[in-house]
């Protein structure tokens, strides 16, 4: 009886060994995945490029960088994410300061406006001064377009001192010359720029001038000399008609950092500048420059127009400057252009460009002399930094060829 209670527990434990081994052996099975089925598209089956639905491997995709082609499927191979490179931004340049443009201008001027000085002088210096030098010495400054009032002023000027003085020398030829041109081109006029903020609004220049004269040029200069006195700047390209003139004065302001507000090709003038100056009071900067259409004095229609643009910008915010340009190799007929410019805005100042390419300087004293006006500033080369205030001085020791 005990044997055969012993042969039950050992078929019993031989039972539940047997048992937990078939169930290890279950537990360790890899399911491996079945074979792929070929077809005419291709190992994978199918003609979209689309998996088999048995393949559980895992499926590489990457995202299409934006236009970089067409979508070709999951199937395509990675494609490595491009890296969008933003072209560098214009440098910004820093112009020139006023004070250190002053000496080459002054040299460049006095290359080329020494021959009238050198001439007066030669002629001042003669042993004897007769009737017949007094005759050269009045068609020197003529020839120089000093004009007819202010050459015969300063003839009768000279008379006098050399018959009071003499000029024993050429150096006391020199003084008394210099010193009657400076009384001639002024001294004591106001030559400032008037581009000073108010606790309100922006100074305002409104820039006028015939064609030419290069006013969109002198625009992007002053705009330069204005940035090197740490001035925040606006440009209003009114002049509509001319289709490069926006673009070139965007390119300008471009150059300093300065913004330009532009209209349509075309569009009404009046309206940029109103806009620009609108721009210049919103954002509180120092100085809104307005650059306007060349125009013929003679043509009345355009000039009306010239005295509507300032009217408009006035809604905004008061006129501070309304400078002239004018082309000194012009001669006597700028004074024209200057007369008639004057009497529909109301010109404040003088600006003489290419007054480097004549030595007919003495369109300055004439111009003066005609408007009342002073000559604020002098172009005297094509380089960007090449404007700079006009001084007497400088201006008359450059005539002397000193």
């Amino acid at each position: 009886m005990e044997y055969l209670v012993v042969a039950i527990v050992i078929v019993v434990v031989a039972l539940v060994v047997l048992g937990l081994l078939a169930v290890g052996r279950r537990g360790r099975r890899v399911d491996l995945p079945p074979e792929p089925r070929e077809s005419s598209a291709g190992p994978r089956g199918g003609t979209s490029g689309e998996r088999d639905e048995g393949d559980k491997g895992p499926v590489a995709t990457a995202e299409r960088p934006t236009g970089t082609g067409p979508d070709t499927g999951p199937d395509t191979a990675p494609v490595e994410e491009l890296e969008v490179v933003e072209p560098p931004a214009p440098a910004i340049e820093r112009p020139e300061p006023v004070q250190g443009r002053l000496v080459r201008l002054r040299a460049r001027l006095a290359r080329s406006q020494s021959t009238l000085g050198k001439g007066l002088l030669g002629l001042l210096s003669r042993d004897r001064i007769d009737e017949e030098t007094w005759e050269e010495i009045e068609d020197a400054l003529l020839t120089a377009d000093v004009g007819v009032g202010p050459t015969e002023e300063l003839v009768e000027r000279l008379r006098t001192r050399v018959r009071v003085e003499g000029a024993a020398s050429q150096d006391h030829a020199r003084e008394i010359l210099r010193s009657e041109l400076l009384t001639l081109v002024g001294t004591d006029l106001d030559r400032s720029l008037h581009v000073t903020r108010t606790s309100t609004n922006p100074a305002v220049v409104l820039v006028v001038g015939v064609n030419g004269t290069g006013k969109t040029t002198t625009v992007g200069k002053l705009a330069r000399v204005l940035v090197a006195e740490d001035k925040d700047v606006i440009l209003g390209a009114a002049d509509t008609f001319r289709a490069a003139a926006a673009a070139q004065l965007a390119t300008w302001g471009d150059r300093v950092g300065v913004p330009t507000i532009r209209g349509p090709e075309g569009g009404d003038p009046a309206s940029v500048a109103f806009d620009s100056v609108k721009a210049g009071v919103e954002q509180e900067s120092d100085v809104v420059i307005v650059d306007t259409a060349g125009r013929l004095h003679t043509k009345t229609g355009l000039m009306d127009e010239l005295g509507k643009v300032k009217r408009v910008i006035e809604k905004q915010a008061p006129v501070s400057e309304v400078l002239l340009v004018i082309d000194a190799t012009t001669g006597q007929n700028g004074l024209t252009q200057a007369r008639v410019f004057a009497e529909v805005v109301d010109v404040t100042g003088i600006v003489l460009t290419k007054l480097d390419s004549t030595a007919k300087g003495g369109i300055i004293i004439a111009v003066q002399r005609e408007l009342g006006v002073p000559v604020k500033l002098v172009g005297l080369g094509e380089g960007a930094d090449d404007l700079a205030p006009f001084e007497p001085a400088a201006f008359v020791d450059a005539l002397l060829g000193e």
